[in-house]
């Protein structure tokens, strides 16, 4: 008589292993209560200078981000365009994978080559 393999019901001595099934609920679980949206923990200061200081650095940060993030889809543009390439894409395919206008599209290749001619640290 053979041993009995792990993982393997011992009743059933051929075939795949019979995978156990979940315990039933018997109550329902606690739901947990929707946490307050934190917003760089803006909501909890108190004083409005301090409020208006903290607000600000925020929305220069976010906008500094904004801009360098702009400079990297132009470069991305206009490497997406660059003649050299065998799967170049125009102005229009790149309007509108971006979703902007083809114009729009063209003025951001250009942009983008000018980064890309710049000297690092310009």
């Amino acid at each position: 008589m053979s041993q009995p393999q792990p993982g393997r019901n011992p009743e059933r001595r051929d075939g795949p292993p019979r995978h156990r099934r979940p315990a039933a609920l018997f109550f329902e679980p606690a739901s947990a209560e929707p946490e307050r949206e934190h917003f760089f923990d803006l909501e909890s200061l108190t004083d409005a200078g301090e409020l208006l200081g903290r607000a600000t650095e925020l929305a220069l940060a976010f906008q500094a981000a904004a801009d360098r993030a702009v400079d990297y889809q132009a470069m991305a543009a206009a490497q997406l365009a660059d003649p050299g390439r065998f799967d170049r894409l125009t102005a229009e395919d790149i309007a509108e994978r971006a979703g902007w206008t083809a114009d729009y599209a063209r003025k951001m290749i250009e942009f983008g080559r000018e980064l890309e001619r710049r000297e690092p640290g310009e």
